[in-house]
């Protein structure tokens, strides 16, 4: 099993982002990087991701490229074969946390209610996902299971923004947030690299 610390404490909002084009991947990771937030989380929903991964991998070395929405065991390796750096899932069972440990990549299981968090500990995690995070009681419920639960930290992501992020981000128990508002997918459309550069500046300059 490799879940390594420092998924947590690179950046305070990792952004998580959809590519349908292919020829969009690139500049869109150039463009997080020149706003200061050198880390993506690539998630696997679209035809052209493993694709997608591998470009930024070979053209953009200056960014920590993951693999998100691991939800199948071949994914894991199909993932790290292509380029990733971390691998992200929205739940956990045990083959997808084998297959996961398998690749030598750092990973962040899932996890969204407190016997979930315990199972992801008795298998040695203390770095999680937790999604739907709005869904499944928000920075409340995250907030709640501190006490009792203090070993674990989280990268909560579902229905965060700015107008709730300093919620979660001035929790104990979390590390950075996920978020799929720094690529708002009108910018991407029209390849406003710049609109993404400065939505990445202003997440940079969060507080944790």
């Amino acid at each position: 099993m490799t879940n390594s610390p420092s998924l947590l404490d690179r950046v305070p909002v990792i952004p998580v982002v959809v590519v349908d084009n292919l020829g969009d991947a690139v500049p869109v990771a150039r463009a997080l990087v020149a706003g200061g937030i050198p880390m993506i989380e690539l998630t696997l929903r679209t035809p052209c991701a493993l694709d997608a991964i591998k470009a930024i991998a070979t053209e953009v070395p200056e960014i920590c490229v993951g693999a998100g929405t691991i939800v199948e065991p071949v994914q894991a390796a199909q993932a790290a074969d292509a380029g990733a750096q971390f691998l992200v899932s929205p739940g956990s069972t045990e083959t997808l946390l084998k297959a996961m440990s398998d690749t030598g990549l750092p990973h962040l299981p899932g996890a969204a209610t407190v016997s979930e968090v315990l199972f992801l500990l008795e298998h040695g995690y203390r770095e999680l996902k937790f999604f739907p995070a709005e869904a499944s009681g928000g920075a409340k419920f995250l907030g709640s299971i501190h006490s009792p639960v203090p070993a674990a930290r989280f990268c909560p992501t579902g229905g965060i923004s700015t107008s709730n992020v300093g919620d979660y981000l001035s929790l104990p128990n979390v590390g950075c947030v996920g978020g799929s508002w720094l690529t708002p997918a009108d910018a991407v459309k029209q390849q406003d690299w710049d609109r993404i550069s400065g939505l990445a500046r202003e997440a940079a300059t969060l507080a944790r």
